[in-house]
């Protein structure tokens, strides 16, 4: 295949995760890609009705993209899933967070790629607590958290193996996995196991805030009773952030941060040491 080749990739956003916060960017980190054609189509925070996110993917349609990529919460519920009918025969990943697990028979049915990312919690979404300024914490808390444990190394490694076999002309295999904190840690390539003992436990924190955001929002009805459980929640996020960054900074420490840059033609590239060059 000629290299001259540009791939056409539609990504879909209904509702948001972390992991989709900067999606196109864990693509073409530094805006240079010659090979690859992105368009973002979002709903915003909506989801509902499922109406929402019909419309928003026959919008992306028209941009005919080559590979989709679609991300939400809990990608079983009727939208998300409606979304999905109209994908076709179009190669289709979804990205979403725990709850998305119970249409997992589904994604194999329709021969989608999945990545489920464990720690991708729930915000707490109670108005007397989530104003804007918290919910930007939460999420800047949630990326360190992706970044720093391997979730979005995994995501990153993931999608460019799909794009360099389309690029390739290669008919694609798509991903089906679900990361947990071994898989995530293991690719984020720490080489001090106390690094990685500190991301291990970010991320299993981090996944354990869902229970109590689940709870604050959706079972418990008195304000005495939910609002302390909402800020204990975001409060273990930051936690799961901080131990983050101490992972990283010993890894800075000994400088074996690992970094892996997109060449301009796409292909992965690794480093190790600071000054060290990139191959």
């Amino acid at each position: 295949m000629s290299e001259d080749k540009i791939l056409k990739i539609g990504i879909l956003k209904n509702g948001t995760i972390g992991s989709s916060l900067l999606l196109a960017f864990l693509m073409d980190e530094r805006a240079e890609a010659t090979r690859l054609n992105v368009r973002e189509v979002t709903s915003g925070a909506k989801m509902h009705p499922p109406e929402e996110c019909v419309e928003t993917m026959k919008k992306l349609l028209e941009f005919e993209p080559e590979l989709i990529i679609m991300s939400s919460p809990n990608a079983a519920l009727k939208g998300p899933q409606a979304a999905r009918e109209l994908a076709g025969n179009i190669p289709t990943i979804v990205i979403s967070d725990a709850p998305a697990k119970k249409a997992i028979e589904e994604y194999k049915e329709k021969n989608m790629g999945y990545i489920i990312v464990g720690c991708d919690s729930m915000i707490g979404a109670r108005r007397p607590f989530l104003d804007p300024i918290e919910m930007s914490c939460f999420n800047s808390d949630l990326l360190k958290v992706l970044s720093i444990t391997g979730a979005l190394n995994v995501i990153v490694k993931e999608l460019n193996k799909v794009i360099m076999d389309m690029l390739e002309g290669k008919t694609p295999t798509l991903p089906q996995i679900e990361i947990d904190a071994s898989y995530a840690t293991q690719e984020a390539g720490f080489s001090n196991p106390y690094a990685r003992a500190k991301a291990i436990a970010a991320f299993e924190l981090a996944a354990s805030v869902s229970k109590i955001t689940g709870k604050a929002c959706f079972v418990l009805k008195e304000r005495a009773d939910y609002m302390p459980l909402l800020a204990a929640a975001h409060e273990m996020m930051k936690t799961a952030a901080d131990l983050c960054v101490q992972a990283r900074e010993i890894e800075k420490s000994n400088d074996t941060v690992l970094r892996m840059p997109h060449h301009s033609k796409q292909h992965l590239l690794s480093k190790r040491a600071l000054h060290e060059k990139e191959q």
